[in-house]
């Protein structure tokens, strides 16, 4: 029968999944079954110096699996922290003449308690009472010694599992770790390059929208002087001279919107109210929207002022308004909202916002329209990127809103799916004198 009992406790054991799980079925269905009356289970702790009540069989086990009140004794009390502290097993004939016996409710006779050992660590003790003197002898001994033994390789086994699991979830966290610092860094690095790109496009950009300006002047100009001379006599000439002042003009636009980009556009600053400016706007840029684009304002009350180039602010305003129009050509909805916020530092590493931390006024417009192609969202501000075709557009709408708003210590970010519309964001800087 002990054989079979220790041979089912081989087989199972296999397949216990924790320590809790291993010292209930010990003092159960182990313990239980070798016809011990009764068996209490100990843990140590790490630094081996209190054993503390884990698992029971028998009278002092009144509540199933549940330990009221363990019990903990340190090492070297009584005769259980003896055996934990000497690593020897002990058997006592008759408590009652053992000093180091510590009177339980229900006083026993016989003793027998092992220790649990695996490498150079106690890890636990079992130890059994009998109402009885002289019950236990060196066959129970063996017995006991034999399931403290597989017991404790078992413990072992777990732990060496748990420290695996352990092994295996930190190396995921730190692969996860240096995955997003790579991430981190490709993306600080295509910013960086993208920065730069800009930078350089808007050095060329000013400085020949500065030549270029000083051409229109003289054509102009020229064209002024040509136009008092053959003005009316020659109505083919004055034609002439009308197509060339409205190219000059449509060049003069040009630099205006090259300067923008390149951040050397004079700018006026003064007060403005963004709540009303987009009212204003809305107000005369209606011509400009069909009617099957409906348009929802969301206009905080309490929208903090800004200190802006009004003109600017408006035209920006406006080009976002005239790109969601062109985005919804069979129809759809336009939304503005404005919204203060606070940029902290960690937004700015988040959102990958070029802004100083602070409080901004946030612009928002958005659309229903296609959307932009994800290869597409690293290009929109790029002076002449555009997707219509050459007599639709020059494609400095967006460039001119990304320099104007980059000159005004602001900036503008996109959010776009194809197919789901387009949200761009105008961070203004809040202006709160104190």
């Amino acid at each position: 029968m002990i054989l079979r009992i220790l041979n089912e406790f081989a087989i199972d054991v296999m397949s216990i999944p924790n320590v809790n799980d291993l010292l209930w079925y010990v003092a159960q269905k182990v313990v239980g079954k070798l016809e011990f009356v009764d068996c209490v289970i100990y843990t140590s702790n790490l630094e081996e110096t209190v054993l503390t009540q884990a698992a029971a069989m028998g009278e002092k086990n009144p509540f199933g699996r549940n330990i009221i009140n363990p019990l903990k004794i340190p090492f070297g009390q009584g005769i259980t922290g003896r055996v934990a502290q000497t690593r020897e097993a002990v058997i006592v004939n008759d408590l009652l003449d053992d000093k180091d016996y510590i009177s339980d409710a229900q006083p026993a006779r016989s003793e027998l308690c092992v220790p649990m050992i695996f490498g150079n660590r106690v890890v636990g003790v079992i130890d059994s009472e009998h109402p009885e003197p002289g019950a236990y002898g060196k066959a129970e001994l063996e017995i006991l010694t034999t399931v403290a033994a597989m017991t404790s390789a078992k413990m072992e086994l777990l732990e060496e599992t748990e420290r695996s699991v352990r092994r295996y979830h930190n190396l995921v966290d730190s692969h996860l770790q240096i995955t997003k610092e790579i991430n981190s860094r490709k993306a600080l690095e295509a910013q960086l390059f993208e920065a730069r790109k800009l930078e350089a496009i808007g050095r060329l950009s000013g400085g020949f929208a500065h030549d270029f300006n000083n051409i229109l002047t003289v054509i102009s100009g020229n064209l002024e002087l040509l136009d008092e001379v053959f003005s009316p006599r020659d109505a083919e000439v004055v034609d002439c001279l009308n197509a060339a002042r409205t190219a000059s003009e449509k060049g003069a636009s040009l630099v205006r919107s090259m300067l923008a980009f390149s951040q050397r556009a004079h700018l006026d600053a003064e007060i403005v109210d963004l709540r009303e400016l987009v009212e204003s706007t809305l107000l005369w840029s209606k011509r400009i929207l069909p009617e099957v684009i409906s348009v929802q304002l969301n206009l905080s009350e309490a929208t903090w002022p800004t200190k802006v180039d009004r003109s600017g602010a408006e035209n920006a305003v406006l080009n976002l308004i005239v790109n969601a129009r062109d985005a919804m050509p069979e129809g759809g909805r336009l939304d503005i909202r404005t919204r203060n916020v606070s940029v902290a530092v960690s937004d700015v590493a988040d959102r990958r916002l070029t802004l100083e931390p602070g409080r901004y006024v946030r612009l928002s417009v958005s659309d229903t329209g296609t959307g932009i192609p994800e290869n597409q969202l690293q290009q929109v501000f790029d002076p002449f990127f555009t997707t219509k075709s050459a007599s639709e557009g020059t494609g400095l709408g967006l460039s001119t809103v990304f320099g104007y708003m980059q000159q005004s210590r602001g900036t503008v970010t996109v959010e776009s799916k194809s197919g789901e519309g387009s949200t761009f964001h105008l961070y203004f800087p809040a202006f709160l004198p104190e």
